[in-house]
């Protein structure tokens, strides 16, 4: 008999597919990657407005569209500012994070993978031409310092971060890493420098890697970290520095910037002129750049615009289509913008009388010299109406003084001071020498035997007390003082007390201070503090309602101006002459226009995070650098809990 044919079939595969993991809360991140390069779509579920019931697929598509549409029209326009010769040069801020890193090198060995013939200069900004891509490089060399990096930083489409393969980023890198990112950053590229010195050749990828781990832990976007030895990546870093969209930082992008390339002073300082003019050279960025704003120039200050002229490069040639309605200045420049009767004025705090009635109506003539009281939420304690001290009870023992006094509570009688004493006096208030005596007036027998033995006394012996002088109690007390624990722990065990100087009166440091039961939801009656407020108070910007002040704001620097990508001159006048000997023109300068009431003075809340790394908490009223947008400020803040309550 024929044996059977069996089918033949494959083995069966060892892959399992398991069943994907489907969470029932997705997370953010989780989101935000399934809708990457995805028009953000409404929520799902029952529609909300009419108009959204009866829209049909067909309409939602066209919405879509749309939507594609103005996102790419945007992303042109941003692109265009860059396009051709005469485009704005891409700002690259060279930031080295270890003390052999060199910055100057780093752009020349970049320069020469795309440009053989091309000679960089040890300091200063650079501008380079690529002419495989036609676009301009404006490289900025950073020297290790923290305020230099992160003025070089705010005005960057990209910060190039350079590594050393041979010495870790120390403290101070760190720290500067930490402060452009809270600043706020743009596009970030990693490059290590001295990769080739590591041998042999199998560990560069280790410390690659290890370098990449790094800093990935600041900037986790980090794909790759980038060798300046090797000719091919550098060409890939021009390749991204040219080709791809800075996404910039927000704050600098709601006003008009530009990085200041060159600075135009007064022809003669003979020293009898305090103020001049002055002339700022660079190329329009941001938001379009009005002559009625203010302009802050670095650290030097805000100031009021003349007037705004054309200084495109003599290469450079406009379409017809870019072409303005101008006039000629006097000079041969083109005139793009002046000031007009809305431009801002300096003043930081409001006129006298404008709200000093509105806001106060007691006149200063009413308002008490000091305060009568504390006050204790809703109803006053601790009253002195007559500013005395307390009066002393009627029945004193004899040598009481004013002091002591104030510790006795009634009448005191005492054996001494007993009714019995009364009899001892007469009508006139003397010793009635014929009372009889008592017994507590009987002299004291004197004529005992002397003891046999000596026998310790019942009394010690008494010591004479001897005033130390002024100079004894201030060494005793600096003592003491550098004999106690640090202060941070003293406040976390005794979070309610204080300590006063010896020659401090307590009624005079505490004045201004009243007792509230609890600073977070005791209601403030601003009206009791009204005549103890600062001078100034009442002139201070008054902001209701700040979200719809800094819509209106940046709505309204979106219209008008001259257009970014233009090279202009901006003319300043009433500049103190003084700053010439602080300008530096190898550091980075940087000219951002503020927005409407941005210079005016008022009173703010912020939120203040202290780094892990910091030995010990701040104190109140410590002196600080704090930057808030394109200014800094030098402050000494009142810290308190952090949270929002009705008082804010």
């Amino acid at each position: 008999m024929a044996p059977q044919s069996e089918a033949h079939h494959h083995r069966s595969s060892t892959k399992i597919s398991h069943k994907p993991f489907k969470s029932r809360h997705a997370t953010k991140g989780f989101i935000k990657e399934l809708t990457k390069g995805k028009i953000g779509r409404q929520e799902k579920g029952s529609r909300k407005t009419p108009y959204q019931q009866v829209k049909s697929k067909l309409d939602r598509r066209n919405q879509a569209k749309q939507m594609r549409q103005i996102k790419h029209l945007e992303n042109v326009k941003s692109i265009n500012m860059f396009a051709g010769p005469s485009g704005a040069p891409r700002v690259v801020a060279v930031v080295p994070l270890c003390e052999d890193c060199n910055a100057a090198s780093a752009i020349q060995k970049l320069t020469q993978s795309v440009e053989d013939d091309v000679e960089i200069h040890v300091e200063g900004p650079q501008r380079v031409m690529v002419e495989r891509f036609k676009q301009t490089i404006l490289y900025v060399p950073v020297k290790r310092g923290l305020l230099a990096v992160m003025n070089a930083c705010r005005a960057a489409d990209f910060v190039l971060l350079l590594l050393s393969a041979e010495k870790e980023a120390d403290e101070e890198g760190e720290q500067v890493i930490r402060a452009i990112e809270g600043q706020g950053v743009s596009n970030v590229l990693t490059m290590v420098q001295h990769l080739d010195s590591i041998q042999p050749g199998k560990k560069q990828p280790q410390v690659v890697a290890s370098l990449k781990s790094y800093i990935t832990h600041f900037f986790p976007h980090q794909d790759k970290v980038f060798s300046l030895d090797s000719e091919r990546e550098c060409g890939n870093v021009i390749r991204s520095l040219c080709t791809a969209t800075p996404k910039g930082v927000v704050w600098r992008d709601d006003r008009s910037w530009m990085l200041v390339e060159g600075v135009q002073w007064p022809g003669s300082l003979d020293g009898s002129q305090d103020y001049g003019k002055v002339t700022l050279t660079g190329v329009v960025r941001g938001k379009g750049l009005k002559a009625d704003r203010l302009l802050q120039v670095g650290d030097w200050g805000h100031f009021q615009i003349e007037r705004i002229t054309d200084a495109t490069l003599p290469k450079a040639k406009k379409r017809k289509a870019d072409e303005m309605t101008i006039d000629a200045d006097s000079e041969g420049s083109k005139i793009l913008g002046t000031p007009d009767e809305d431009q801002d004025d300096l003043d930081e705090l409001a006129p006298y009388d404008e709200n000093m009635g509105d806001v106060d109506e007691t006149p200063l003539s009413e308002v008490p010299s000091e305060r009568k009281g504390v006050l204790v939420d809703d109803h006053h304690q601790i009253l002195d109406e007559n500013n005395q001290m307390p009066l002393p009870p009627k029945k004193l023992p004899k040598g009481t003084s004013s002091y002591q006094a104030a510790w006795f509570l009634g009448d005191m009688s005492d054996s001494y001071s007993s009714d019995d004493d009364q009899d001892t006096i007469d009508e006139e208030g003397d010793l009635d020498m014929d009372a009889p005596s008592l017994p507590q007036d009987e002299p004291i027998a004197t004529n005992q035997p002397d003891p046999t033995e000596a026998t310790p006394s019942e009394y010690p012996q008494s010591e004479a007390f001897r005033d130390s002088s002024p100079a004894d109690d201030a060494d005793q007390l600096a003592a003491y003082r550098s004999s106690r624990k640090t202060t941070a722990a003293e406040d976390r065990e005794f979070p309610d007390e204080i300590e006063l100087h010896p020659s401090v009166l307590a009624r005079e440091r505490l004045a201004r201070y009243r007792a509230l039961r609890s600073l977070k939801t005791s209601p403030w009656d601003t009206s009791y503090d009204k005549p103890h407020e600062p001078q100034d108070y009442d002139r201070l910007l008054r902001i209701p309602d700040y979200r719809a002040a800094r819509k209106s704001a940046v709505r309204e620097a979106l219209v008008g101006g001259v257009p970014p990508g233009t090279r202009v001159s901006i003319h300043l006048g009433n500049i103190p002459l003084s700053l010439q000997k602080t300008y530096k023109p190898q550091e980075p300068l940087t000219a951002i226009s503020l927005l409407r009431h941005e210079q005016k003075r008022t009173v703010i809340h912020t939120t203040i995070t202290l780094p892990s790394s910091s030995p010990s908490p701040l104190a109140s009223k410590s002196e600080l650098l704090v930057q808030i947008g394109p200014r800094r400020f030098v402050i000494n803040p009142l810290f308190s809990q952090m949270g929002q309550t009705p008082n804010d």
